[in-house]
Parts: structure tokens; sequence; C-alpha cells
């Protein structure tokens, strides 16, 4: 498989494309922080994404949220140390293909790539665990943003990183007036009144 890989730690990067290349897997490009994904994804096609979660700029998740919004569904695994797991909620429901805990990465990435190259999903079972449990009970899961719609949230969280409408309109792909009804119905929601009330809840909401 074509792989785009992307970690702001080199000795991660470097394990993991020796072992994929060892393995057959073709590496098209090695990122360190989520916008320069983005911009390489203008040039290269990779058939499958491995995206750290913490990384600057923008976060695994974060790419995940503006891929899915673009209509992108090329499969996306994400590598964490730790995923808090209102997040591992998120990006199931955003149609994550793999999540791998890093100290696992050796034993489990060539499985998470077979098994999503035969149209499966591989998910951490401790992960998955996790995020089942916590959406049966609802402990910790609520949030504001719960009561937004998933392209709702994508505007909020870029919001959260500073863009302005135009920004946000040219990385999810649509209008400037589209942006501006989704803001309007996200005000409405969630009882805020400017952009900076809406950038510290959503702040808060990802922590």
């Amino acid at each position: 498989m074509k792989v785009l890989l992307a970690d702001d730690h080199p000795i991660v990067t470097s394990f993991l494309q020796s072992l994929l290349q060892a393995q057959g897997h073709e590496i098209v490009a090695v990122e360190r922080d989520g916008e320069s994904v983005l911009e390489r994804l203008r040039t290269s096609r990779p058939e499958v994404l491995i995206l750290d979660v913490d990384m600057p700029l923008r976060s695994g998740l974060d790419v995940l949220r503006t891929l899915r919004h673009r209509g992108d569904k090329r499969p996306v695994v994400l590598l964490t140390g730790t995923l808090k797991t209102r997040a591992a909620i998120e990006a199931i429901q955003l149609g994550v293909n793999g999540i791998i805990l890093k100290d696992k990465a050796a034993e489990s990435v060539l499985e998470c790539l077979n098994t999503i190259k035969d149209g499966g999903r591989w998910i951490e079972p401790e992960v998955l665990q996790k995020s089942l449990d916590a959406t049966l009970s609802r402990d910790g899961v609520d949030s504001p943003l719960q009561t937004l719609t998933p392209k709702e949230r994508a505007v909020a969280g870029l919001v959260a990183r500073g863009l302005r409408n135009g920004q946000i309109a040219g990385e999810l792909r649509v209008t400037v007036a589209t942006i501006k009804v989704h803001l309007n119905r996200i005000f409405k929601k969630l009882g805020v009144s400017s952009r900076t009330e809406l950038a510290l809840l959503a702040r808060e909401a990802e922590a």
C-alpha cells in the first residue's frame, strides 16, 4: 500500500518507515504536522494515512475531520500514546479506519493495514472497550459540542485554531456563505455570541 506517515517524533516515523517498507509498503511522504499533511495531499496520492494524534498545528483527529468533511474517504489510522475517550468516540464516528497505541505499534501496525486492505476496521481493543463503556454510560463524554453536527464540530475546531471564515471555507471546500450559516447555528446551539467564546469552548471540549 502507498502510505503517508505523519508524526512529530523522527524516531517514530523512522521506525515505522523501515518496518512498513520491509513488508513491501511504499512510503509516499513523511510529515511532522497536520498542516503539512493537508498540503502534501495536493500532490501525493497515498492509499492510507497514518497520523499521530498529538501533532503540532493540526492534530491527527483534526486532519481526519477535515478529510471526512471534504468527502475524502481514504483510510486513516490514528497513532497515539493515550487517546482521550471523547476523542476516540469522535474518531470512530468520523469513520477512522484504525487506532493504534504507540507502545503496541510494532506488533499492531502491519495487522492493522492488512485488515484495512481487506475492507475491515482495526481499533485497539482497549480503546474500543473504553469508548463503548463511555457511550453506554455517557459518563465523561457529555460536552456542549455533542449538540453539534459533525460539520459544525469541524467548523468549531477550525475557529478554535484561529482560522477565519475564508480559510475555513477553503479547508472544508465549501463557500464562505455556508460557513456563516454553520456559525450562526453553532452560536445558537451553544449560546455563545462571539468567535472568542466559541474558540474557548471548543478548546476546553478537546482538552
